[in-house]
């Protein structure tokens, strides 16, 4: 008599809560003792237990962002595992569509799936088809639940309690209920009153720091910050819930009169702002957006003018002159074009000679192993370089990014460009047959 091959079963086991896990004997233990149970009473047909443990106590079932599921499927995918046993079906997922990713794993690796309650094995037709019904039931059970709870919170706001977020600076909760922080109260109470009398949160923002007025997390204020507590209804006791207002529970920080004045303010404000610098932030306007940083490591941001006869000046800004104001930073603005040409002279340089590719090209190779010879490579660099007039400003910017890694402003004024080498097969694909640089490339080719 031949010896059944041995089937290798892992049992998995999910609480949604971490409730009563600090017990001796939780749920958790108990669905891995009815799984080991399961699996020992089909022996007869082979099964057997794997040493390792599948647990996730206090996830939910609604995703697959599990550590040990996510171990589970690894194992599942490296062959140590024949069966996956499971108390209960939503013990192992809640969601149609999560399941249906997994099943697709168990049938591409010969993995079986098992219930211990519901007598379900996906080995045969009918059990799969009660696995989906089963399944889709446990889905609808949730999409209820997570119904019931979005009215509740929604029929709570219109109440005017708070269900939740980050508690607004001069608050704390008790109970649902915002209650007034008397020393951060003192502090909203300044914002509002000074901004009334400067109408500048630049100016503020230089006299909190002075003041050494905080944050509710311990931080400066910054001009982003001010205007996010000078918009919020919570001051004037309402509630919001999807763009919607309520009158809150909680006691308000400023009257009608002084909200309505500071908005007027605001309103005025930001017009004429819109006329100058915001509105001409185009991304498309900026080669090297998010590439340019100070030797000390602070990023450089767009920002660009309109003046009154139309004309249109860029600039990269460094950060914290944006945050805090022209005052809190000495390092001037820099001129948007000049950068950018000093910037793509030398990545034009970089195409046009082969001695970079020569001397990186060892860890190029090792990052991707199948790219061509460095003389083809170097040939297409070449090329791209000859006919980078021809290029729209969004491939510009791909073949930047493809190449360089950060740009460092020095204060007297150098340009330095740190080169990457593990991108390179997105700037190769651009010159793949069938792209506009590969026709590009055709038609600058001699005949």
């Amino acid at each position: 008599m031949s010896m059944m091959t041995p089937k290798r079963c892992a049992v998995y086991c999910r609480v949604s809560s971490d409730e009563r896990l600090d017990q001796s004997f939780n749920s958790i233990d108990a669905q891995r003792e009815s799984g080991l149970s399961h699996v020992i009473s089909q022996r007869n047909e082979g099964w057997v237990p794997v040493q390792d443990t599948y647990e996730d106590p206090g996830y939910s079932g609604g995703n697959m962002e599990r550590p040990g599921l996510k171990r589970l499927m690894a194992d599942i995918k490296a062959g140590k595992v024949d069966m996956v046993v499971v108390y209960k079906i939503d013990r192992l997922s809640r969601s149609l569509a999560d399941f249906a990713k997994m099943v697709e794993v168990f049938d591409k690796h010969q993995v079986s799936f098992s219930s211990v309650t519901q007598q379900i094995n996906s080995a045969t037709s009918t059990g799969r088809l009660m696995l989906n019904m089963l399944l889709s039931f446990a889905q609808f059970e949730r999409e209820v639940t997570g119904e019931r709870i979005r009215d509740k919170i929604a029929a709570s706001k219109r109440k005017g309690l708070w269900m939740g977020g980050v508690v607004p600076l001069g608050y704390r909760v008790e109970d649902r209920q915002l209650l007034i922080d008397p020393q951060e109260s003192e502090t909203v109470n300044w914002i509002f009153d000074t901004y009334v009398s400067t109408g500048s949160t630049t100016l503020m923002v230089q006299q909190m720091k002075q003041q050494n007025r905080l944050t509710k997390s311990g931080r400066h204020f910054c001009k982003q910050s001010l205007h996010k507590i000078l918009k919020n209804r919570v001051y004037l006791g309402m509630i919001s819930h999807k763009g919607q207002f309520y009158a809150g529970a909680h006691q308000p920080l400023v009257d009608q009169a002084k909200w309505d004045c500071v908005q007027q303010l605001m309103a005025r404000t930001s017009e004429a702002k819109n006329q100058a610098t915001w509105a001409m932030k185009a991304r498309t306007e900026f080669l090297l957006r998010g590439l340019i940083y100070s030797p000390g490591g602070d990023l450089y941001l767009p920002m660009a003018t309109q003046k009154k006869s139309g004309k249109v000046y860029r600039y990269y800004v460094h950060n914290k002159k944006m945050h805090e104001g022209a005052s809190q930073s000495s390092i001037p603005n820099q001129p948007a074009e000049p950068l950018e040409q000093e910037v793509t002279k030398q990545v034009l340089d970089f195409l046009r000679s082969g001695t970079m590719l020569t001397q990186y090209w060892h860890r190029i190779q090792s990052i991707n192993p199948g790219i061509a010879e460095p003389q083809a490579v170097v040939l297409i660099l070449q090329r791209t370089a000859k006919i980078w007039d021809n290029y729209f400003d969004q491939v510009k910017s791909h073949i930047i990014r493809s190449l360089v890694e950060r740009i460092t402003l020095h204060e007297d004024d150098t340009v330095e460009v740190s080169w990457r080498t593990d991108n390179w097969i997105p700037l190769l694909e651009t010159m793949k047959p069938k792209t506009v640089g590969a026709e590009l490339l055709e038609m600058e080719m001699p005949a």
